[in-house]
């Protein structure tokens, strides 16, 4: 079924392997399938579980889609696998790039917002203007 409205959508990033290099790659790819809107300041944080390891770097980007809900989670999954995400990995360990729907259409969906500062930062910061 094709989705004929147009949905916002702000996403969680986050890299801490060689994260500049990574977040600007997946910019340029998810560029090419919606019309971002607003990409916040990138927000060094300590990592959260598995502590032995490099500071992320966080943000979020709000951005335009047709694409459902279902349809935009399978997109940004293949950009992580085409970046590299090992899925190996234990869940708060290492990653090339991480990209998760934290609001859509002004409705958050990610539990993680409420219990991260970052996140909610970073959410804001997108969700003005």
């Amino acid at each position: 079924m094709i989705n004929m409205t147009e949905n916002t959508v702000i996403i969680g990033i986050g890299s801490n392997i060689n994260a500049e290099a990574n977040i600007a790659q997946m910019l340029k790819m998810l560029e090419k399938e919606v019309k971002i809107l607003k990409v916040s300041s990138l927000l060094k944080t300590k990592p959260i579980g598995i502590e032995n390891q490099p500071d992320f770097t966080n943000g979020a980007i709000k951005f335009k889609t047709d694409l459902g809900k279902d349809a935009l989670k399978k997109r940004l999954r293949r950009i992580e696998d085409q970046l590299g995400r090992d899925r190996s990995l234990p869940k708060f360990g290492p990653r090339t790039i991480d990209l998760d729907i934290v609001v859509w259409n002004g409705e958050i969906v990610d539990k993680d917002y409420f219990t991260r500062d970052f996140l909610q930062k970073s959410v804001k910061e997108v969700s003005s203007s």
